[in-house]
């Protein structure tokens, strides 16, 4: 056993020779970066507003125009269908910055695919997410 312990010994002394510096050690050291507060803001604020207008027409597809969802429009329940990975909140951001109204309440249902046949052949018509948006009683969303 003990000619085994020499080989164990050997290979820990090598081991220890191939092992890295500790880390942070030969970095350089990083320059500070200096920004007046003016500048911080300005630039803040166009990236925010680009953001919000792509939020809007990622989440906000296309109004849904049925005869139900007309015939609700008239009460202040205006429907829309929007993209699958969208939330309540997102649409309610989405509503206020692109018709200017901000949303009571938000309803989302998910629309489930169904199969079709036509001219004997199977398929299927694809489901979307649809998301009923409630208004106050005195704001009017013209979607025409």
């Amino acid at each position: 056993m003990a000619l085994l312990d020499i080989f164990k010994s050997k290979k820990k002394k090598a081991d220890e020779k191939l092992k890295r510096p500790p880390k942070g050690v030969f970095k350089q050291p990083k320059k500070p970066e200096v920004k007046k507060e003016d500048e911080v803001k300005t630039e803040e604020k166009p990236k925010q507003k680009q953001m919000e207008s792509l939020l809007a027409s990622k989440v906000l597809l296309s109004p849904h125009a049925t005869e139900k969802s007309t015939l609700s429009a008239e009460g202040g329940a205006y429907v829309f269908r929007v993209a699958p990975d969208s939330n309540k909140v997102m649409i309610k951001r989405a509503i206020e910055e692109f018709y200017g109204f901000k949303a009571r309440k938000v309803s989302i249902t998910n629309m489930p695919s169904k199969r079709r046949i036509s001219r004997g052949r199977v398929g299927t018509k694809s489901g979307f997410k649809k998301a009923v948006v409630y208004l106050k009683e005195g704001d009017k969303i013209d979607l025409t």
